[in-house]
């Protein structure tokens, strides 16, 4: 993916701009997240590297419940599953309790601070498993240094396929 956009930026030399749509583990800075640790690198890290932080914007998305369409495993049919609500300690169980509507968080020097702890935050995929929400889902992750901006929805419905 970054060798593709970089390919694109290429071609359209200093004044291009994109819009790329990938899962939060793409997209959000590895270095906010565990993924960091085990010395795995991302999309979203790569391209700030690459262009600077001011030059690449990442939005990050989170549920506190509902439903989604994903597979059980790699190369099943997809299915809507029940998303419970945000595990306790959780990002999205504390922007729950913080107010329970959907958000729109801009990240600025005035409050990122709030958001540079490192807690859970659930990733929902391709795959899914419900049944691991206490034991897997969850990315330990610094929502302000992840991402620029995040999307809270509160109660997500399944897409329908086309």
């Amino acid at each position: 993916m970054v060798e593709a956009l970089r390919y694109i930026s290429d071609f359209y030399k200093s004044g291009a701009k994109g819009v790329v749509w990938e899962h939060n583990t793409h997209i959000g800075d590895a270095r906010a997240t565990d993924m960091a640790k085990e010395g795995m690198v991302n999309a979203g890290q790569l391209m700030r590297e690459e262009f600077g932080h001011e030059s690449v914007y990442s939005v990050g998305f989170g549920t506190y419940q509902g439903n989604v369409i994903a597979a059980k495993n790699w190369g099943d049919p997809v299915e809507i599953m029940t998303v419970p609500k945000g595990v306790e300690g959780s990002w999205e169980e504390a922007l729950h309790r913080a107010n329970s509507s959907n958000q729109y968080l801009m990240f600025t020097e005035e409050n990122k601070k709030f958001f540079d702890i490192e807690i859970g935050h659930r990733a929902i995929g391709v795959v899914y498993q419900p049944e691991y929400e206490h034991f897997g889902n969850y990315v330990p992750s610094r929502l302000s240094e992840r991402y620029n901006a995040f999307i809270h929805v509160e109660h997500t419905k399944a897409l329908s396929p086309l």
